[in-house]
């Protein structure tokens, strides 16, 4: 099996259904582009997705000795973390539920034969 480097992020505070866009965009693409693309997309999760990267990248350069030009992303999925339970006040001494998800991120990136 191939070497492969790892980076996470958990328990970030934001929804897995607006990272999952994000992710669809660089999946598969070489290490560069996806930075780039990353870096040029207006989406709230780009902030986090470009550390995370960038993590990734700096494990598999000095964690495995992998040729960072050679770099792609072989996997990249974003699970659900524990959701924060908050209550609005609502009429009539009522309340509503608001729900603040959270988010546990993954890239794994390969070396290109």
């Amino acid at each position: 099996m191939a070497e492969q480097a790892i980076a996470k992020l958990k328990y970030a505070r934001i929804s897995p259904r607006k990272v999952k866009p994000v992710l669809d965009l660089i999946r598969g693409k070489d290490a560069r582009v996806a930075m780039a693309i990353l870096k040029n997309t207006q989406k709230g999760a780009c902030e986090y997705l470009v550390k995370l990267l960038g993590s990734a990248i700096a494990n598999a350069e000095n964690n495995f000795q992998m040729d960072t030009d050679k770099l792609y992303v072989a996997e990249c999925f974003v699970c659900p973390g524990p959701t924060l339970k908050r209550i609005m006040p609502r009429a009539k001494g009522s309340a509503d539920r608001i729900l603040k998800r959270t988010s546990h991120m993954t890239i794994v990136l390969k070396e290109r034969d």
